[in-house]
């Protein structure tokens, strides 16, 4: 299949590695230039604009920052939409708000192609692998097309119901992953004056029915900023934590939910923006609770 990625970033960019690996043919459009360079030497096409990728390929995956970057990709001057996309499917996979999609999905549809969205659970690392976890919503005919790509994609799915489930089931996954990182910045600042290597203290954690099965593969990034070594690039930074967060607080008011905890997981990062830069990994927060600790 000829498969076009719009969104080519972190994400985007090792979901396009994995399809290529999986035999499909690959044409691919990004913000900045630069980043469709892997791609492009592993053997994808560039296209110059999205108009230009949307025209070339049956099924368009999007991958994308936020509301305003899917506005400008799909509705520009040269966007996903301005051409004629008649009988092919998009798949968007852009962790936003359900509205985006709710509203995104009829003006896909009036142009004779299918939508669905499916935002994913999981990082870098099982991207490339094909092990992510995928959220659907879709009419179940246009979730049954997209279905053979999302299982080359994810190792499992959930078809949670009509568009804009697949973001409220994202927004379900990711909230006790944002409090998780809080809760275990926390707890190490509990017990940072014990004389144990963090590298011991995470890799004992692993094991105890206080860890995420994310700590497993985090556990890296985490032990150099408590050790004070240099950054490991980040997966997922605090400026998309925070972004998250927001979208969840905003789901829980049109909801009449209360999330006191969330509310204060989000002062949190907020405070380790400041110290860190929100353009770390989300663990941030675990070491600036750590490094807080030590100076008293």
């Amino acid at each position: 299949m000829h498969i076009g990625i719009a969104g080519v970033g972190r994400m985007g960019a090792n979901i396009g590695a994995r399809l290529m690996e999986c035999g499909h043919k690959l044409t691919v459009w990004n913000r900045t230039p630069d980043k469709v360079k892997p791609l492009a030497d592993a053997g994808a096409t560039v296209a110059k604009t999205p108009a230009e990728l949307a025209g070339a390929v049956e099924t368009i995956i999007t991958i994308l920052t936020d509301a305003p970057a899917i506005e400008a990709v799909y509705h520009g001057p040269q966007g996903l939409l301005s051409g004629d996309p008649k009988g092919k499917l998009f798949i968007e996979m852009s962790t936003v708000p359900p509205e985006v999609s709710v509203a995104l999905a009829p003006k896909v549809r009036a142009k004779g192609a299918a939508f669905v969205e499916c935002p994913v659970g999981g990082s870098t690392q099982p991207a490339r692998q094909g092990k992510l976890m995928g959220l659907i919503g879709g009419e179940a005919a246009d979730v049954a097309r997209a279905r053979p790509l999302i299982d080359q994609m994810c190792r499992r799915a959930l078809h949670g119901g009509p568009v804009g489930s697949g973001a409220i089931l994202k927004l379900t996954v990711n909230l006790p992953l944002m409090i998780y990182w809080q809760a275990l910045g926390e707890a190490l600042a509990m017990c940072n004056t014990l004389p144990i290597d963090p590298k011991e203290l995470l890799d004992f954690l692993t094991e105890t029915s206080g860890a995420a099965n994310v700590l497993k593969i985090r556990q890296v990034p985490i032990v150099a900023k408590m050790k004070g070594e240099p950054p490991v690039p980040a997966t997922f930074d605090v400026n998309g934590g925070i972004k998250d967060i927001k979208a969840m607080l905003e789901q829980g008011q049109r909801r009449r939910l209360e999330l006191p905890v969330l509310q204060k997981t989000l002062e949190c990062y907020e405070e380790a923006k400041r110290h860190s830069g929100g353009e770390d990994e989300i663990s941030a927060g675990v070491a600036v609770y750590w490094a807080n600790r030590n100076k008293r």
